[in-house]
């Protein structure tokens, strides 16, 4: 059987030309003891994966040039050497950017047996809705009637966590661009803000309209002039969970750091950064407890879908251009 996947030919400065990703093939081998052969059916791409594009280890290694490269996926199993698995199974796995997949069994995860859509375990039951739920709940530690701000509030991350901060009844603001995406945050009773065409300064004003008593927990998705806008505009003991900061993934010189950041002295607050891998032995709990949610429709969550593997690295670049709402996917 042939396998087509993405490589990366060189590791790029700044934002990634489309050249650089090169699709391939090759002819798989015969399954050893213990593999399993999967045909892909949806591909996920996150902002995080530009980081992978850098050369250099963060807390992830990079992408090896012009070797396959990765990212969360979902597929049908269509031969197995595995004792757990058999064809016909459905899973989720780490061998994105490619259409058939071949792996030890050990390192796939069997879909829960939910009424959701597949795809939905790449997006709000994935590693995005984990990553809002473990950055509310266990970073900034969310409680009753707590104010919260989300920045990219209508992405993958930001649309579960603004509606998650919601159900604990304070006052919730997104920051968002497109008019598309500050409609869908005000259709849910959820204080909508553009950042666009504006500094820290406007963005500050604006955030002082929507909530003048200021804000207990800020999920920062972007960084920059939110971030510095945010931190005029914390309460006493404010808990501020930095999931990543995207303004600056494709930048080639180092940003400035905000210019206020005594704030956090100011107002006792506290500002930490994650990353959900590390948090990951909870996400029974979290399935547990949100994903019933989406289940019955309670929960809602958009998608962004590109079809056919060609889409992949052109779908991902659109992450950057905020092109998407919700969960960007590929459909194979």
């Amino acid at each position: 059987m042939q396998s087509r996947f993405f490589t990366l030919r060189d590791y790029p400065t700044g934002t990634p030309p489309r050249e650089l990703f090169e699709l391939r093939q090759h002819e798989l081998p015969a399954l050893d003891e213990g593999e399993v052969r999967i045909r892909n059916t949806w591909l996920s791409v996150d902002p995080y994966m530009r980081g992978r594009m850098s050369g250099v280890r963060t807390y992830v290694a990079p992408f090896e040039l012009n070797a396959p490269m990765e990212g969360a996926a979902i597929g049908e199993v269509v031969e197995s050497r595995h004792t757990r698995f058999k064809a016909g199974d459905k899973v989720r796995h780490m061998a994105g950017w490619r259409d058939v997949a071949q792996l030890k069994g050990d390192v796939l995860e069997s879909l829960p047996d939910m009424d959701v859509p597949d795809q939905a375990y790449l997006g709000v039951l994935g590693m995005p809705g984990m990553t809002a739920w473990t950055g509310l709940n266990r970073i900034a530690n969310l409680r009753e009637g707590d104010n919260v701000l989300v920045s990219a509030a209508s992405g993958a991350v930001g649309s579960l966590a603004v509606q998650l901060a919601k159900a604990k009844g304070g006052t919730v603001v997104g920051i968002a661009g497109a008019a598309d995406k500050l409609e869908w945050l005000e259709q849910r009773d959820i204080h909508a803000v553009s950042y666009k065409g504006k500094d820290a300064r406007q963005l500050g004003a604006d955030l002082e309209d929507a909530c003048p008593e200021g804000f207990d927990v800020y999920f920062e998705n972007v960084g920059g002039d939110c971030l510095e806008a945010a931190l005029d505009h914390l309460k006493v003991g404010a808990r501020i969970a930095i999931c990543g900061l995207i303004s600056r993934y494709n930048s080639e010189a180092p940003d400035r750091g905000p210019s206020n950041l005594a704030n956090l002295l100011v107002q006792r607050a506290r500002m930490q950064g994650f990353i959900v891998a590390d948090h990951w032995t909870e996400y029974p709990h979290f399935l547990e407890e949100v994903g019933p949610r989406v289940a019955r429709g309670e929960i809602d969550y958009a998608e962004t879908v590109e079809e056919g593997l060609e889409r992949t690295p052109d779908a991902f670049l659109k992450l950057f251009e905020g092109a998407n709402r919700g969960k960007m996917l590929i459909r194979l």
